[in-house]
């Protein structure tokens, strides 16, 4: 029997981890499985599905820039966090002609590695979410549900960020939390953690914020990791703030995918010490 195949489609793509950590999870759940990275044409996207799925693909997961088209890919068939998002990270294929099924497993990474890998409470924070695109679109809804005490989102364009908070403003006024949209230079005082979900990482632009929003010790996370993350490391670290790359995202993210997928779930917590270790720098 061929193994079930999966892939994560984007552009860029090249830098993915995710083969390297799914094919970990196979090997120590004892499934057989390929996954590989397919870098998709800016307006290709719908066509790359097809093709995927029709070659027999089983499912995919999606990064940027094509979250938003893979949630309207989906003809309804959305999971609720998905469909609160309007994002989807992770496609099902049932067959070469049912639609997808889209869910977003973005905002569950993310929150397990803040409490769990980071040791940070999300519960009494206050938390600032820097961007409103399809990164931020499926994070906010499980930032949500551990109850900070206020989140703020922040975006270039307030309109996308404006939007964004109304679509989640019902989930916030059931869990008691404050949640604002403010323009980037209305954000001025500090939080306990801060998340830089915009796409500034990957064209190495410079942190769209001020130093004064984070505070002393505070929690500075960028969802990217490697090269593309180190601007914002450097920027926390320089004002006083706890760096943490988007490794564990990436790793608890896929993790909830896998399991989505395959019905069991892998040991992210192991995965991603032996991913850091192979990341590491030699003689670090």
């Amino acid at each position: 029997m061929a193994p079930d195949s999966y892939a994560v489609m984007g552009n860029p793509v090249a830098h993915s981890r995710s083969p390297w950590i799914h094919a970990r999870f196979a090997e120590l759940t004892g499934q057989s499985l390929e996954y590989r990275a397919l870098l998709v044409p800016a307006d290709g996207f719908p066509d790359a599905v097809h093709a995927f799925r029709g070659a027999g693909g089983r499912g995919c997961n999606v990064t940027v820039p094509f979250k938003f088209e893979a949630a309207a890919l989906c003809a309804g068939e959305l999971s609720a966090r998905a469909e609160l998002a309007g994002a989807c990270n992770t496609l099902v294929f049932d067959g070469p002609q049912a639609p997808p099924r889209g869910d977003n497993t973005d905002g569950v990474g993310l929150v397990r590695d803040i409490e769990h890998h980071a040791g940070v409470n999300l519960a009494g924070a206050h938390v600032l979410l820097v961007g409103a695109g399809g990164a931020a679109a499926g994070v906010l809804g499980p930032l949500i549900e551990a109850n900070p005490a206020r989140l703020t989102v922040t975006n270039r364009t307030l309109a996308n960020a404006q939007l964004l908070v109304t679509r989640h403003q019902d989930l916030a006024a059931r869990r008691g939390v404050r949640l604002d949209a403010l323009p980037l230079d209305a954000v001025d005082r500090p939080h306990d953690i801060v998340i830089n979900g915009t796409a500034s990482s990957l064209g190495g632009d410079a942190v769209p914020v001020s130093g004064r929003v984070l505070r002393e010790g505070g929690l500075a996370i960028d969802m990217m990791y490697g090269p593309a993350a180190q601007g914002f490391l450097d920027w926390a670290r320089r004002h006083g703030g706890v760096p943490r790359d988007g490794l564990g995202m990436l790793v608890e993210q896929a993790a909830e995918s896998f399991s989505i997928w395959r019905g069991l779930r892998p040991p992210a917590a192991q995965v991603l010490h032996e991913l850091r270790q192979l990341l590491a720098p030699a003689g670090a």
